[in-house]
């Protein structure tokens, strides 16, 4: 059968293409993709072209699908798969394989495997390590994102703290601890906030630092004061493009004590340090954010690493129950991914928006692989109401919710796109 997909040849070539895909073997699934959410990585891997690590040295002969943040259904199921799969079944997939210790990923590595594309082969691997992922809910964007919140998850996951004179590691954050998320306002920052906010373990304190007010303001609306007192968190938000000494006032806020769990959401040497200096005793950072930079440090202090003692450490992604849990908590609507969705579009829009990515502004960039249409941000619905019916009933279900995308508004522009 045929597809459309956006593939990728080499350093900054993507092109949008129709061509055959291959029967499926007996161990393989043929799945329609309905949505794609743009990750950074796509654009670091697509500049890199052959570069990059997950790439094939072949590709300029052997284009890959691009896209690893995407879900559909399943539309044939081979014959080896039957017992475990059906056809009409919703999933998403964790796609940091890691199969047999090699690199390749769906949307880097695959030439019918990925997100950006209407319909795509699943092989067995994905099946053998158990990451093809039954999705219960409704909405597809949201298991979409359950990738981008998978790597959020990890992050609580993996910090970690100590007891005095003994060799254990207790991971996750302090349960009714003091958190602080720093440069924490964009897309990533936002699902951060929203599963400290709902998970089962949560702070009593909770700080959120961005030098951009219009996205901290966003933000705020979001998620309330009422609602994180609710949940029994202290909320803050604290713009530092201002302050003086950034971690003085951040430790103000919390009676001097310095905090038990900092992340850090750019790759800003400023935020590294200060996030280093809030640190409360047995304090973990976790450095998030993944810097283009081989070269990027920061200082931090060792004095306090020796005695007090706090500890540094980094995550880059979640693992298949972190996307399981993900999953769960969209689909029981404990989390709602869409506070990260700021612009839509089809899959014409798709190459374009990659190579742009670093230039546009907002956060998570949506792709319906089954319709054409110009990346639009949601704002712009409005805007755009005289120009076509669609936009216009779009920006009134839009209102409805809270100015967010949202379940309904998906349900129409699949029903009234091609």
């Amino acid at each position: 059968m045929k597809t459309r997909a956006v593939r990728l040849y080499g350093e900054n070539d993507l092109r949008l293409e129709e061509f055959e895909l291959p029967e499926i073997n007996d161990d393989e699934i043929l799945a329609k993709i309905i949505s794609n959410s743009i990750c950074m990585s796509t654009y670091k891997a697509v500049i890199q072209g052959a570069r990059h690590k997950r790439v094939p040295n072949d590709v300029a002969d052997n284009p890959t699908l691009t896209g690893h943040e995407f879900a559909g259904e399943i539309v044939e199921v081979g014959a080896d798969l039957k017992d475990e799969f059906e056809v009409g079944q919703k999933f998403a997939v964790q796609p940091a394989l890691n199969y047999k210790g090699s690199p390749y990923a769906p949307g880097y590595s695959y030439p019918h495997f990925g997100g950006n594309s209407e319909y795509a082969i699943i092989p067995k691997e994905v099946m053998e390590l158990g990451y093809l992922l039954k999705y219960e809910g409704e909405a597809f964007y949201e298991a979409s994102l359950s990738e981008p919140m998978s790597c959020i998850i990890g992050g609580y996951h993996a910090v970690y703290h100590t007891e005095s004179n003994n060799y254990i590691h207790k991971m996750g954050i302090v349960e009714g601890g003091k958190t602080a998320l720093l440069g924490a306002a964009g897309p990533m920052g936002l699902g951060a906030i929203d599963y400290a906010l709902h998970a089962d373990r949560k702070p009593s304190v909770l700080v959120v630092t961005d030098i951009d007010q219009d996205r901290l303001d966003r933000a705020a609306s979001l998620f309330t004061q009422e609602e994180a007192q609710k949940q029994g968190v202290e909320l803050h938000f604290i713009n530092t493009a201002d302050l003086d000494d950034v971690p003085a006032e951040l430790r103000k806020i919390v009676d001097g004590d310095g905090y038990d769990d900092v992340f850090v959401y750019a790759p800003v040497r400023e935020l590294v340090e200060q996030g280093d200096q809030i640190l409360g005793k047995d304090g973990c950072m976790n450095f998030f954010a993944g810097p283009t930079d081989k070269e990027f440090s920061a200082e931090v202090n060792f004095y306090k690493i020796h005695y007090s003692p706090t500890h540094i450490m980094g995550s880059t992604g979640g693992n298949d129950d972190d996307m399981r849990e993900s999953l769960k908590m969209s689909a029981e609507g404990k989390i709602n991914p869409a506070t990260m969705i700021t612009h839509v579009g089809g899959l014409d829009s798709a190459a374009d928006t990659i190579l742009n990515l670093p230039d546009i502004p907002g956060g998570k960039k949506l792709v319906y692989t089954g319709i054409d249409m110009e990346l639009t941000a949601i704002d712009d619905f409005k805007n755009k109401a005289d120009q076509s019916q669609i936009f216009a009933d779009l920006a009134e279900i839009i209102e409805k919710h809270n100015g967010l995308w949202s379940e309904e508004a998906e349900k129409y522009l699949l029903k009234k796109c091609k």
